[in-house]
């Protein structure tokens, strides 16, 4: 769920139509699952009924949810550029299966939008050919916002590899100059240590 499409955002069109349909499909055929405690399925429920309960937010679309003491179930949402950019509840984060829609009218509200987002682990970008001249426009301010850049897929999608970086700007990580999958972690459990005119004999072993 730390990489679950919370903010969805969209220029307004035919093809959106289409994509809000099927999400909302999908979502309400989703048998919903068990969150790993109970006391995160509470936030969950506490911050997803907080932002489905605005008034300038639709819910599209709740999923079932199990009957368990943690069980969560999924959520679609709906609102538009004006509402996300005049409202700080909506930029909250939910962590769960809950996922907002911002329907922009154009490319430049949805910078906007862009522009008023803290800092994520990950930023997808949905394009074909077509696409293009829009998707480089966008290159540099995600650049700035996420800490990996997809195309055309979804989020976790992580492998531990040596260009993996599991990390982003504040408040995504707190320390945004390293990773928390693949081999630059290691950074994270590192402290330099500078061994000046030490005997040879007492250097560690690696040195």
């Amino acid at each position: 769920f730390c990489t679950n499409p919370g903010l969805i955002l969209a220029i307004d069109g035919p093809g959106l139509s289409h994509f809000i349909d099927s999400a909302a499909t999908a979502v309400t055929e989703d048998p919903g699952a068990t969150m790993l405690t109970t006391a995160i399925a509470k936030a969950y429920q506490t911050g997803s009924g907080r932002t489905g309960g605005l008034a300038e937010v639709e819910v599209l679309a709740r999923g079932s949810r199990p009957d368990t003491a943690a069980g969560a179930a999924a959520q679609l949402l709906r609102t538009d550029a004006g509402a996300f950019l005049g409202n700080p509840l909506l930029h909250k984060e939910v962590f769960g299966a809950a996922s907002t829609i911002v329907v922009c009218d154009d490319l430049v509200e949805l910078v906007d939008v862009l522009a008023a987002i803290e800092g994520q682990l990950t930023a997808t970008v949905h394009a074909d050919a077509d696409d293009q001249a829009a998707a480089r426009a966008l290159m540099p301010i995600l650049e700035d916002l996420a800490g990996r850049i997809i195309f055309n897929g979804w989020p976790t999608g992580v492998e531990v590899g040596h260009a993996m970086v599991h990390g982003g700007p504040y408040p995504a990580t707190t320390d945004s100059r390293s990773t928390s999958v693949g081999t630059a972690a290691i950074e994270r459990f590192l402290r330099p240590v500078a061994y000046q005119d030490v005997p040879s004999a007492l250097l560690p072993t690696e040195l």
